[in-house]
């Protein structure tokens, strides 16, 4: 990864949409927005439209001429001058160089982006997981093999994939709760020790210095969110596991740029 503190949310609009839980419309209402210092979120401005899936329906695209690039922990990183702006952008490491012409799909924005690898900030930068000369089909890239390192957040057709939804009512652990029950109870849940049993919908790595996990059991209303729990720990799963979460539950919890969580359980360790 080029950073620790790569974002979700790690991210395209169907990445962005499923990294952040919905919450409901009263909470959401009445709530105040203290961004974080150190979080780094997608653009909203930037975002592709999506379908009703989650799925990109649009993604900018510019093309321009290489003035500075660089290589760094399997990232190549471009600054891309179209004749009206300059862009930085980053793919997986590919033969580049100044002067080169570039068609660049501008899919995951971060904004305040540092790179630990180059020791540099980005006011803004894009990763793409499809750069391509001019002239160049991207699916000739794609064939060669042309994606984002390993560990990165999906991007481009990868993020498409519609989420897992549940709709079997998986039975709390002992002592647990339900997801409904974190959601309509957490007022006087915020800051205590909570568990909750479900099937990891959506598996995030290596964002902020954590692992993001989307959790289902069956409950809640997928409508107004309350059916999802978004759980952040140091361990690792896979979508389709049905794990154990134990964690401290946090309300209201806002990583600045519109990513704001109506209910997200930290520090959570798993069973499976």
């Amino acid at each position: 990864m080029p950073s620790s503190r790569l974002v979700l949310a790690v991210l395209l609009t169907a990445l962005a949409s499923s990294a952040c839980s919905k919450e409901p419309a009263a909470t959401a209402a009445s709530a105040t927005s203290t961004p974080a210092a150190e979080a780094s979120a997608p653009d909203p401005a930037a975002a592709a439209p999506a379908d009703a899936t989650g799925a990109p329906t649009d993604v900018r695209i510019i093309t321009g001429d290489v003035v500075e690039t660089m290589n760094a922990a399997s990232y190549t990183y471009v600054r891309v001058d179209t004749g009206s702006e300059k862009i930085w952008a980053a793919t997986r490491e590919m033969d580049v160089k100044v002067g080169d012409r570039l068609v660049v799909p501008l899919e995951m924005s971060m904004r305040n982006f540092h790179s630990d690898a180059l020791g540099r900030d980005f006011p803004i930068i894009y990763f793409s997981s499809s750069v391509s000369r001019e002239g160049e089909a991207p699916a000739a890239q794609a064939a060669a093999g042309q994606s984002m390192p390993a560990g990165h957040p999906p991007v481009g057709s990868a993020a498409a994939t519609g989420p897992i939804t549940v709709t079997e009512v998986i039975p709390p652990a002992p002592g647990g709760r339900s997801v409904a029950d974190l959601w309509a109870q957490r007022a006087s849940l915020s800051g205590k020790t909570v568990v909750v049993r479900g099937k990891v919908v959506k598996f995030l790595g290596g964002i902020m210095g954590r692992n993001w996990i989307h959790l289902q059991d069956g409950t809640g209303n997928a409508k107004d969110g309350t059916n999802d729990i978004t759980v952040t720990t140091d361990a690792e799963v896979k979508a389709g596991d049905i794990v154990t979460v134990t964690g401290t539950l946090a309300v209201d919890k806002d990583f600045g740029s519109g990513y704001r969580y109506g209910a997200l359980v930290e520090g959570a360790s798993i069973a499976k």
